[in-house]
């Protein structure tokens, strides 16, 4: 669906296109959403009183649907899912189990291994208890081993949760932060070839060009 300048629109997307709001307009890509954007630089304008009042970590991405909001990705992909239910992006009700598992192992274990590593936390041996993830190695060991034994992330059919695990896989493998893994060049492949995910990257794309 079009961006709209509809001030009136019942969906707002403020993000930037240099960070991980590309997930959140992957989403939307994918629900078929019309929705209004605003950009917001890095600095004082996500710091502002009005920005504050939608998310008070003063960091995008955030949505405000119908007087909702939603912050943090994985929360406006799970969501996004169930207010466009007719895209198919959640499996039904009694069948979110591994839906459910992988989108939220993705949104902790995995992220929190990924900036660890890319900050250089070193976790000991004996703080891995400590530690939701335990280790940097054993998640990337798990996520391989789900990504081989079915297509999508929850089994046969493309989610909202592949959206947030492609994506985390997808910049992972570029920047060089996610270290290979069999089954991850594969998945990758697989999920960048939706076409919603190229509209978004054309549109995020359009915009850094700009600036």
């Amino acid at each position: 669906m079009p961006i709209t300048n509809a001030a009136d629109s019942s969906l707002v997307f403020y993000t930037n296109p240099q960070s991980r709001g590309q997930i959140a307009r992957w989403a939307l890509e994918e629900a078929g959403a019309e929705y209004r954007q605003k950009i917001l630089e890095y600095g004082a304008p996500m710091k502002t009183v009005e920005f504050i009042a939608i998310n008070p970590m003063g960091k995008v991405p955030a949505i405000v649907h119908n007087g909702k909001v939603v912050t943090e990705c994985a929360a406006i992909c799970a969501y996004l899912a169930d207010a466009f239910p007719e895209k198919g992006l959640a499996p039904s009700i009694d069948n979110r189990a591994e839906y459910y598992r992988w989108l939220f192992f993705s949104a902790g274990p995995l992220e929190s291994a990924i900036v660890n590593r890319s900050l250089g936390v070193d976790v000991k041996d004996e703080q891995e208890r400590m530690v939701g993830y335990g280790n940097y190695n054993l998640v990337l060991d798990v996520l391989s081993q789900k990504l081989q034994s079915s297509p999508y992330i929850a089994g046969e059919r493309f989610t909202a949760a592949d959206i947030y695990v492609g994506s985390h896989v997808l910049w992972g493998l570029h920047f060089g932060s996610l270290d290979e893994r069999p089954g991850f060049k594969e998945y990758a492949a697989r999920v960048s070839e939706r076409s919603a995910y190229k509209a978004a990257k054309d549109l995020d794309e359009q915009l850094i060009g700009n600036n």
